[in-house]
Order: structure tokens, then sequence, then C-alpha cells
């Protein structure tokens, strides 16, 4: 009884009530606490009692868990580790050692599907099916042992409208490709050498819409990431379907200049029709799926490559947005992160920053990552890291001293749900 008006006591105190209303409530109180339901009413106030201590020792506890997008492509980098089972599970399990929550799995590079698919062998460019050591399915893999280490796992088109020349893609399907002003049709990219699939003609956006669905519903993923290559470079355009095309819409021929704000304008808008289309596709399938881009900063991705990603945001097509800022200076770093249209995303989906953790032969700092990392969580965003093994295996630290840098700067989860709603 003595710890029941102690408890009562301070429960008055701390809601502030005093004088005609304590005694009114005090009256009332002892009235309840007379009944079978005494016993809950102690509940209640013991309850409000380790609330209350717990907010006076919050700087000794852990964090609550909270949203956010703690992410890592794995790439085809990364292909030692993604067909071998133990390996693959051990990285899963480190990721979530480290509080990290989402996977981004490359199913879609070089031209190449690294998936069982239907849809590549029926288009006949891929002689091979992608198997792990064991003939096992590295997706269907992978997203089982994400899953039950409670990750999100995202496959990723990585090269998007773009293929080597050496491609069975290239060489199957000429028609598919589009071309510059002067007719070629190379560009070179970080992947090298490139030619670009024409996301204006439909029979090539028919392909890639057959390869998303077939990964959505074949797959038990989360999502569906597409990258800054879901796009086409200025100076293309100049093949005969769109020059025709053009002509049709506008009665006027391509401008010469790649840069003429309405052509510009034209194609991006294509591009954005499409994706429109693709999302319509995918949520056909799974209503529930992640449609998530990753692209580069809107500047340099609307005026360089047609990608249009502002738009697609305000057309509410993307669930999931995060933006490559791969520069090793810390000012401009910040100064992509304060842009009007990350500010502008954030209000609306789950957002991050794309950061690079290292490449084979240019390592980054753990210093470097640590800074950037706490920049973009200082404005509430999220970030994911590119690759998996640059975390920590091509790294000037030690294995060691780099998985506990990330874990400094993830010290608690930040769980994620699968199912997608808008911030607003």
């Amino acid at each position: 009884m003595t710890v029941f008006k102690l408890m009562k006591g301070r429960f008055l105190s701390l809601v502030g009530w005093s004088g005609g209303r304590s005694s009114r409530l005090e009256s009332r109180l002892s009235r309840f606490s007379k009944t079978a339901s005494r016993s809950l009413l102690l509940l209640f106030l013991l309850s409000f009692a380790g609330v209350w201590l717990i907010r006076g020792l919050s700087p000794a506890i852990a964090q609550l868990p909270r949203q956010e997008i703690r992410g890592v492509w794995m790439t085809s980098n990364d292909t030692a580790i993604l067909r071998d089972r133990q390996k693959m599970q051990d990285a899963v399990s480190q990721l979530k050692r480290l509080n990290f929550n989402t996977i981004y799995p490359v199913v879609w590079n070089s031209g190449y599907a690294l998936y069982p698919s239907a849809t590549a062998q029926q288009a006949e460019i891929q002689p091979f099916v992608f198997k792990g050591l064991e003939g096992q399915d590295i997706l269907a893999e992978l997203i089982a042992q994400g899953h039950r280490q409670g990750l999100l796992v995202m496959p990723w088109f990585e090269f998007g409208f773009m293929a080597p020349p050496t491609s069975e893609l290239a060489l199957n399907h000429p028609g598919w490709l589009t071309q510059k002003r002067d007719g070629s049709q190379i560009s070179i990219s970080a992947a090298g050498e490139v030619m670009w699939l024409n996301p204006f003609h439909p029979e090539v956006q028919q392909f890639i819409t057959n390869l998303v669905v077939e990964v959505v519903t074949q797959y038990s993923a989360d999502g569906i990431q597409f990258d800054d290559h879901m796009s086409l470079p200025n100076e293309f355009g100049y093949d005969d379907y769109t020059i025709a095309l053009y002509k049709k819409e506008t009665k006027k021929d391509p401008p010469a200049n790649s840069t003429d704000p309405a052509w510009v304008r034209w194609r991006a808008d294509k591009i954005t029709a499409f994706m429109v289309k693709l999302n319509q596709a995918v949520k056909a399938q799974k209503p529930s799926a992640i449609f998530s881009v990753s692209p580069n900063y809107y500047d340099f991705a609307y005026r360089l490559h047609l990608q249009d990603w502002l738009a697609w945001i305000r057309q509410n097509i993307v669930d999931e947005l995060v933006i490559q800022v791969y520069r090793p200076n810390l000012q401009s770093f910040l100064e992509q992160l304060a842009l009007p249209e990350v500010l502008e995303a954030q209000k609306k989906i789950p957002t991050g920053i794309g950061i690079l953790t290292g490449l084979r032969n240019s390592p980054v700092p753990m210093r470097q990552i640590q800074s950037q990392v706490r920049a973009a969580q200082q404005q509430n965003l999220g970030v994911s890291f590119f690759y998996y093994e640059s975390l920590w295996d091509y790294a000037p630290e030690a294995v060691s001293d780099r998985q506990a840098g990330f874990q400094t700067l993830f010290p608690y989860p930040a769980l994620r749900s699968a199912v997608q709603s808008s911030i607003q």
C-alpha cells in the first residue's frame, strides 16, 4: 500500500495537478482502488513511472529503432561471395550485425541477366544460365537469407538501357540500338565502351518490362531498383525510329544541337512516360513492391542523361530515392545534400545518399566515409554504399578496424518496412 501511495503521489506531481484538481483525483483514485480494478491502475502508474525513469536515463541506453535506409550494393565484383553459399550467408550475417537493413544485388549487367531468365533466353541474348557453385538460384537464396536476418532485398538493374558492343544483346538486336547525330553508337562510361538501347522503341520497352516483371513475379523481393543508366546520354536519339517519331509528333526535324532544351525535354518526357508504365507493370504484379531509383544529382541526370527523376517523384511513381554522390571533397558532398530537389524528395519518400566506399584500385579511407555518413544523418538522410566488397576488403584500414568504424556509425538498428508509404 505504501508503494501504491508513493506511485500515486508521483503521478500527480508529474502531471502537475494540485489543489482542488488533485483532491478530486485522489478521491476518485481512492474509490477506484477499493475495486478489483485497482491492480490495473497500479499497472498503469508503474508503466508511467517506467517511462519517466527511462527518459531520465536515456543517455545511458540504446536508442529505439527508427526508419532509415542503410543499404549496400552487391555488384558483379561481389560474384565470388554471391555464388558461394557460406560466403553469402556470412556476408548477410555481417551486415545484420553492423545494423544494415537493405541489400541491392545486381541482376542486370553488361546485357545479361544474373539470374535464371526465361526472358533473356527467349530474346536469344544469353547462352548461359547464371547460377551458384552448387547450381543454386543465387537471387532466391540471397532474398531468403536476407529475410531471415530481417533485411530488405531489392534486385538492382545496374545497366538499364546500356549494353557492351560485344554482348549478344547488342549483336543480335541492332535495331534496338540508338545513335548519335554522326551515326556513331559508342560512348565511354565507367564500364568502358558501351552502346545504348533505344528507350523510345516499343520492343526495347517491352523487353525491359518483361525482365523487370519476371524478377518481381519470380522472386519474393521487397522491391526493384533502377540507377543512372535507366536513361540516355543527351547526344543519342538520332536513329531512324526516333527521328521519325519526333517528326510525327512535332512536324520538325530533331535539332542538330543535342542540348537544345525542347529536344532534351521531348526525350526526357518519353523516358518518364516509360517509367510510369514500368511502375504500373510492377505494381500490378506486386502492389507492395518498392520502386526505387538511384540516379545522379538532378542537374546532371536531366541535362546530360535525359533522366527527369524529379518528375518521377512528383508523379508518385518512386517509392525510394538514393542519390549517388561519389565525391571525396566534403564541402562538395555537403552542397549536394542541400539542393532543393533533395529536400523536396525527402518530404515525400525515404531518401538516401549513395556513398563510395572504395574501388579495387582506389580505396577510400574510413574517415571520409564516416564524415559523409554523419553529414547525411544530420539531415535525416539514409545512406547506401558502393559496393559490398569495398566496405572492408579494399581499404587502407584493417578489416576489424573498418568494421568497427561502421559499428560506430550504426550503433543501433534502423528497421525498415517492405510496405512504403508517403511521408507527407
